[in-house]
């Protein structure tokens, strides 16, 4: 790894050097926080946790052939050569935002409140019709994750895309200083940690923190249909790249002096749906346009669909290069990921929920074949209007075509008190467990069940049960 010698990370750390002078010189060839995952010529990071403190594994991790190990305490009979700092999490974001430094890739940053990781995997997606693409994987996405991904780039590497999440101001000025973006993408403002950011202005700024960390020349890509991010005229003395259904972000209506600032260069138009199999639609970036079938459901991932368009244009990616990657999108795990069982379509959104990705949820469900089943549990971190916005998603249920809603959780029974008097069949508990056993008693061949609640509610082992 590039300049990631134990002299240079004893200093870009703050740290102390404990070691043979040889060992100095010594390059790293990876980084770890799991003892289990390090191989020879890793540094280990041990960090203290709720439950367990790392510290506690280094005799074993020199067994297992680290070259060295961080620490935030003096060790004896150590090993091997270690380097004493006062803060190993510290430690590990400075030492990420060196490397990053030391690199001349090409770092795409995402971030929004709704769609990172599935935009994230649609730009990777796109671009890796050109270049070989380091992408975020899983929810690596936060001060210790995003760091870890950083550590995974090498000189085979071309461009970076890397997700970064945050539920509290100053949080992103931490990952946005490790990543040092070239692009910038924000997929839109929209209701979630709202216990600590308070109201989607708190979200605009919290997000937007990032342009300060943005490389010299380099762009930030928005979402033009989005009422917040649009009033930006600028970032960083340049013109976002806007996006969005639509050539205009203002109708003739609404004409006004920003509106002649901020266009969208790049829109999708004649938008045809095709159910759960995706929407057909015209792309335009600039003066060129072509058709393309996005193979994901739901209008939202036109949204993911443009953001890589704006992105791949900027990285020189030809019309048929951003087209074929389009098409060749695929679901991840938990994220409006499809999957034929037995006799039924299991929809698996079950990674983490919020207003508006429940309500883009409960549009995709809206548009199944056969009886149309949602399983929804409680949304987190919404603060104090947390009731009135679960209410507000069964209000939305209930002007759609769903046949069978099952809630679990008393804040999702908000959803479905909004939902009744319809037409859905409702069915509210207190338990995960006794409401998967209704479920499967109800359920008919042909059905598709949508199931989506916040990371907390597990609902991963619906999924799991459904797919027994």
């Amino acid at each position: 790894m590039r300049n990631l010698i134990l002299e240079n990370i004893a200093k870009v750390c703050g740290g102390t050097y404990f070691g043979g002078e040889k060992q100095r010189a010594l390059e790293i060839s990876g980084v770890a926080i799991d003892s289990r995952l390090v191989e020879p010529g890793f540094l280990f990071v041990p960090i203290r946790g709720e439950k367990v403190d790392g510290h506690s594994f280094i005799p074993s991790v020199f067994d297992n052939g680290a070259a060295a190990v961080l620490s935030e305490e003096k060790l004896t009979d150590a090993k091997g050569p270690y380097i004493l700092v006062p803060s190993t999490k510290q430690a590990l974001k400075d030492l990420a935002a060196y490397y990053r430094q030391s690199l001349s890739i090409r770092v795409v940053g995402i971030t929004g409140s709704v769609g990172k990781t599935s935009t994230k995997e649609m730009i990777a997606s796109v671009l890796s019709q050109k270049y070989s693409v380091l992408k975020t994987e899983g929810n690596y996405n936060n001060e210790i994750g995003l760091p870890l991904t950083i550590f995974k780039i090498r000189d085979t590497h071309e461009v970076a895309v890397l997700e970064m999440g945050i539920s509290e101001f100053g949080e992103m000025h931490r990952l946005a200083a490790m990543a040092n973006p070239d692009i910038c993408v924000i997929t839109n403002i929209g209701l979630c940690h709202l216990e600590n950011l308070k109201t989607r202005d708190g979200i605009l700024k919290a997000k937007t923190e990032s342009f300060a960390h943005i490389r010299e020349g380099g762009i930030a890509v928005l979402n033009g249909d989005d009422d917040k991010l649009s009033t930006i005229p600028m970032v960083n003395g340049a013109r976002p790249v806007f996006y969005g259904i639509g050539k205009d972000i203002f109708s003739a209506e609404e004409e006004t002096d920003l509106a002649s600032q901020v266009r969208k260069q790049v829109y999708a138009s004649d938008l045809q749906s095709l159910g759960l199999s995706g929407t057909r639609a015209r792309i335009h970036i600039g003066d060129e346009s072509f058709e393309t079938t996005v193979p994901l459901p739901g209008e939202h991932n036109v949204y993911n669909a443009l953001a890589a368009a704006s992105v791949a244009n900027r990285l020189g990616l030809t019309a048929e290069e951003i087209k074929r990657g389009i098409e060749s999108a695929g679901t991840i795990s938990g994220r409006t990921n499809m999957m034929h069982v037995k006799d039924w379509l299991v929809i698996d959104d079950c990674y983490n929920a919020n207003p508006v990705s429940m309500k883009a949820s409960i549009d995709v469900l809206s548009k199944a074949d056969g009886r149309r089943v949602a399983v929804l549990g409680d949304m987190g971190e919404l603060g104090e209007n947390e009731k009135k916005l679960h209410y507000e998603v069964g209000e939305y249920l209930a002007g759609k075509d769903i046949d069978l809603l099952f809630t679990v959780g008393s804040l999702a029974g908000e959803i479905a008190a909004a939902a009744a008097g319809g037409r859905t069949e409702i069915y509210s508990y207190d338990s995960r467990e006794a409401m998967t056993e209704e479920l499967l008693r109800k359920l008919k061949p042909n059905d598709t069940i949508l199931v989506k609640a916040s990371h907390f509610m597990e609902f991963s082992k619906v999924v799991a049960a459904l797919c027994k």
